[in-house]
C-alpha cells in the first residue's frame, strides 16, 4: 500500500482516551520498570509523519518533556494561526478538508501517517481514511471522558491481525481495515 493512515492509541476498558478532565495520568498506571516501548518504537519506525489535532498538539506542548517526535508533525486546526516559534520546523499547521490535507502532505513525500488525537481519529474514521489501528487497552474503567470512537455514517469492518500482552496487563490489538476492491 503506497499510502497508509495508522492509529496507535491507548484506551480504557470503557473506550475512553482521556478522563473527564482531559487527564492522561491513568495511561501510566501499570508499572513499567524496564521502560518497555509497548510497541510504540516499532510502530513509529514505520511512519513518515504524524497528523494530530490542535488539542492533542497543545496537550503535548504542556508536557514537561522535550519535544517527543523526531518526524514531522502536521497539526490540523481551523483556529490556530501559526505554530509557536519554539516548534517551527518541527510542526506544521494544516487546514481544510482531510482529503486536501492528505494530498498536501503526500506531495511533501510523507505517505505513511500516524493519526493521533481523539477528534482527528474520529474525523478520519468518518471519512473512511484509517487503514490500521493499534489500540492498547489499559485495565481501568473511567466511567466517562473523551471517547475514542463516535458515531459513523457507515459501518467500517476491520480485521484483527495481531494481539499482544504487555506488562502482563495491557492488551494491544492490531486491526487492518477490510476493504472490498
Amino acid at each position: 500500500m503506497k499510502y497508509k493512515n495508522s492509529v496507535f492509541i491507548g484506551a480504557s476498558l470503557d473506550g475512553y482516551i482521556a478522563d473527564k478532565n482531559g487527564g492522561l495520568e491513568w495511561l501510566d498506571m501499570i508499572p513499567n520498570p524496564n521502560g518497555e516501548s509497548l510497541g510504540y518504537f516499532e510502530f513509529t519506525a514505520n511512519i513518515d509523519a504524524l497528523v494530530m489535532g490542535r488539542t492533542t498538539f497543545e496537550t503535548v506542548l504542556g508536557f514537561d518533556v522535550d519535544w517527543p517526535y523526531t518526524k514531522p508533525v502536521f497539526v490540523l486546526s481551523n483556529t490556530l494561526d501559526n505554530i509557536p516559534k519554539s516548534h517551527e520546523g518541527k510542526a506544521f499547521l494544516v487546514k481544510g478538508p482531510l482529503t486536501e490535507v492528505l494530498e498536501h502532505i503526500h506531495q511533501k513525500g510523507y505517505h505513511r501517517l500516524y493519526i493521533d488525537g481523539g477528534t482527528t481519529i474520529q474525523n478520519f474514521l468518518k471519512e473512511d481514511l484509517v487503514d490500521e489501528m493499534i489500540i492498547t487497552t489499559i485495565p481501568i474503567l473511567l466511567g466517562g471522558g473523551y471517547p475514542l470512537f463516535a458515531e459513523l455514517p457507515k459501518t467500517l469492518e476491520f480485521e484483527l491481525v495481531e494481539s499482544k500482552v504487555y506488562l502482563n496487563q495491557l492488551t494491544s490489538r492490531h486491526y487492518v481495515r477490510k476493504r472490498i476492491d
